[in-house]
C-alpha cells in the first residue's frame, strides 16, 4: 500500500526569530523540505510504504535532501541529479502566529529541468496512491515529465492525490498560478486544497466550480480551525482542528495530506464511512507539524500521532 510522491525537493532556510522578515532575521535553521517530499517522508514516519520522484542538484545539497529521504526509509531511487542547475532553496520567516513567508532560489533549480525520460514508470506501476502539486507545472521540461507521470498513473488505474499550492512568487502572475493550478483538477481523485486557495482559485468559499470527473472528494482545510470534505453526492463531513501553539506551520498541510492517504488507504473498502476518523487523524498529524521549526525534522510518528488523539479526545 505504497504512496509515491512527485514534485520538489529542496532546503528550507526557516528565520531563526519569529516576527521578522527574511532580510532582517539574524540566521537560520536549514531543513529539507518541498511539498511533495515532505508528504513522501510524513507517509513513512507514519510507518507506511513510500516513494519519491524528482530532481535535485548533483550538489551537496542535493546528496543531503536524498540522504535525509532515505533516512526515513523512503525509496529514493525516482530521484535523479542535475548537473544543469542547483537544488533549489527557499529562505522562510514566520509571524507570530507561526504562519509564513517565503524568499526562493530557483533561477532555474534543478527540479524545474527534470524531463519525461528521466520518469521512472516502474515506480508508478509499483505505487497504489500517486501524489503531486502544482509547482511543477510552472515550467518545462519538469511540466512534460509530470504529465507524463500522470498519464502512465491514469493508465494504470492509480489513486491520484493533488494539493496545488498556491506559491505566487514563483509564477510570472496571479493569472498564470491559476491557470496552472487548476491544470491538475483533472486527474485528480483526491484533492486537498486550503481555504486560501480555495478563494484564490474560486473567488469564493464554494467548491462547486473544482468538480471534475475524476474526483471523489474535495478536501479543504482551515488551518487550526480542521477541515471539511466534500463528496460527489453534496454530502460533507467536517472535523474541528486541535489548538497548539504553532512554532512553524511549514508542512503542516502536507502532513495531513499523508494522513489522509494513509487513512484511505488503510480503509479501502469503506473510507467513506470512515471519513469522520480518517479527518480526525488527518488534523492531528497537522497540528502536532506545526510544533517545530521545519517541515520534515517536525512530522511526527504513528504513536506520537495516536497518543495526541488520545490526550486532547
Amino acid at each position: 500500500m505504497s504512496v509515491l510522491s512527485f514534485g520538489e525537493l529542496l532546503i528550507d532556510f526557516v528565520a531563526l526569530e519569529m516576527g521578522l522578515s527574511v532580510g532582517d532575521a539574524s540566521g537560520f535553521v536549514k531543513a529539507p523540505g518541498g511539498a511533495p517530499a515532505n508528504v513522501a517522508a510524513a507517509v513513512a514516519r507514519l510507518g507506511h510504504p513510500s516513494a519519491f520522484m524528482g530532481q535535485v542538484g548533483d550538489d551537496p545539497f542535493g546528496h543531503h535532501l536524498a540522504g535525509v529521504l532515505a533516512a526515513e526509509q523512503v525509496n529514493i531511487t525516482g530521484i535523479t541529479y542535475s548537473s544543469e542547475a542547483r537544488t533549489a532553496l527557499a529562505f522562510v520567516s514566520n509571524t507570530a502566529d507561526g504562519d509564513r513567508s517565503f524568499m526562493f532560489y530557483r533561477h532555474p533549480s534543478a527540479d524545474m529541468l527534470m524531463r519525461p525520460s528521466d520518469v521512472n514508470t516502474g515506480l508508478i506501476e509499483a505505487c497504489d496512491v500517486f501524489h503531486h502539486g502544482s509547482i511543477t507545472f510552472i515550467r518545462e521540461p519538469a511540466a512534460s515529465a509530470l504529465r507524463q507521470a500522470l498519464e502512465r498513473a491514469m493508465a494504470a488505474g492509480k489513486f491520484i492525490s493533488y494539493d496545488p499550492n498556491l506559491r505566487l512568487p514563483l509564477w510570472d502572475n496571479a493569472e498564470a498560478a491559476r491557470a496552472g493550478m487548476l491544470a491538475g483538477l483533472d486527474s485528480a481523485n483526491l484533492l486537498k486544497i486550503s481555504d486560501e486557495e480555495l478563494e484564490f482559485l474560486t473567488g469564493s468559499d464554494d467548491v462547486s466550480p473544482l468538480w471534475r470527473d475524476s474526483m471523489d472528494m474535495i478536501c479543504v482545510t482551515y488551518g487550526a480551525n480542521g477541515a471539511a470534505v466534500h463528496l460527489k453526492d453534496g454530502g460533507v463531513i467536517e472535523h474541528g482542528g486541535y489548538a497548539v501553539q504553532a512554532t512553524d506551520t511549514t508542512g503542516a498541510g502536507d502532513a495531513f495530506v499523508a494522513a489522509m492517504l494513509i487513512g484511505i488507504l488503510e480503509n479501502r473498502d469503506d473510507w467513506r464511512a470512515r471519513l469522520p476518523q480518517i479527518l480526525d487523524f488527518a488534523n492531528a498529524v497537522g497540528a502536532l507539524t506545526c510544533l517545530g521549526k521545519g517541515a520534515i525534522p517536525s512530522l511526527p510518528t504513528m504513536a506520537e500521532a495516536r497518543a495526541f488523539q488520545a490526550g486532547n479526545a
